[in-house]
């Protein structure tokens, strides 16, 4: 498995279908560049601590707006599931489909949740992306129900 950029590292760039109520493709590469990117990989939509982790991301929204941030939620749910998860919970940020797993293998994050019957997933991790497209700050859950810090988070996202 291909190992997790960290903090200095060239973030891995991808191609994936995006879901913001429509359904258009989505490259990294032109999202670089105007302010941080951050990435938020989830297992699975309609999951109780994926909905949690996605609603609270929503809460601190406008305080990564106000960073100049771009939030994407990232899983390997279809964009369709993504978008009624968008829809059913009121997320103002785009959700980036990645049923071909590429952004997941290359930020090295697939893990399988066999008690869930999930295989091929995300892990739960937070990447902030600078303009210079390198990674300013990595977390990967130790265990994919639990949350990153979102104040850490912030913090973070302000200093890129």
């Amino acid at each position: 498995m291909t190992k997790s950029p960290t903090r200095g590292d060239a973030a891995p760039t991808f191609t994936a279908t995006l879901a913001d109520g429509d359904v258009s493709a989505f490259d990294l590469d032109n999202s670089l560049g105007e302010g941080p990117v951050v990435l938020a990989f989830f297992p699975g939509a309609f999951t109780p601590p994926c909905t949690s982790e996605m609603v609270a991301l929503q809460e601190y929204l406008d305080d990564f707006e106000d960073a100049d941030a771009t939030l994407y939620g990232v899983s390997a749910d279809s964009a369709l599931s993504q978008n009624a998860f968008r829809e059913e919970h009121g997320l103002e940020f785009d959700l980036i489909s990645d049923m071909g797993r590429e952004a997941i293998g290359a930020y090295g994050l697939e893990i399988d949740i066999e008690a869930l019957g999930l295989v091929g997933v995300a892990n739960r991790a937070v990447f902030v992306i600078d303009n210079d497209g390198d990674v300013a700050y990595s977390w990967i859950a130790d265990d994919p129900t639990n949350e990153p810090n979102y104040e850490e988070l912030l913090d973070e996202v302000r200093a890129a």
